[in-house]
């Protein structure tokens, strides 16, 4: 796959997750990095640069990130810089994932860590 496709992805990825319910994905500047979060947690991070070294890192369950990983060999490893159980990093220079594919793997770290966040911080995003 080649940079401007890389570069392609991350600019739909950064768009996508930042389409999420009180969502926001920025350019953190004191790690360098595309970073999602919501209320004040991280769901994921993501590579500057469009290069054929470009990840994503995102939150899923410790038996889905090791059934990826075992899946996916060479495209799915361990979370960089991020726990290993609870996180994976994706290279985005692959044809294993589609671009839903990964938004869904967006969403379900979403998912997870909004279910993480206190009952109040979650009612108030809610509205519930």
């Amino acid at each position: 796959m080649d940079e401007r496709t890389v570069s392609s992805r991350i600019e739909k990825f950064m768009a996508y997750a930042g389409s999420l319910p009180n969502a926001q994905s920025y350019h953190r500047k004191d790690w360098d990095t595309n970073y999602f979060e919501i209320a004040g947690k991280m769901f994921g991070m993501m590579s500057l640069v469009g290069d054929s070294k470009a990840i994503i890192t995102l939150k899923n369950r410790p038996e889905k990130n090791e059934e990826l990983r075992e899946l996916y060999p060479g495209v799915v490893i361990a979370g960089y810089y991020t726990n290993k159980t609870h996180w994976n990093s994706v290279y985005l220079a692959n044809t294993a994932f589609t671009d839903e594919e990964i938004c869904r793997l967006i969403k379900v770290s979403y998912d997870l860590v909004v279910l993480k966040l206190p009952k109040k911080i979650r009612e108030e995003l809610t509205g519930d």
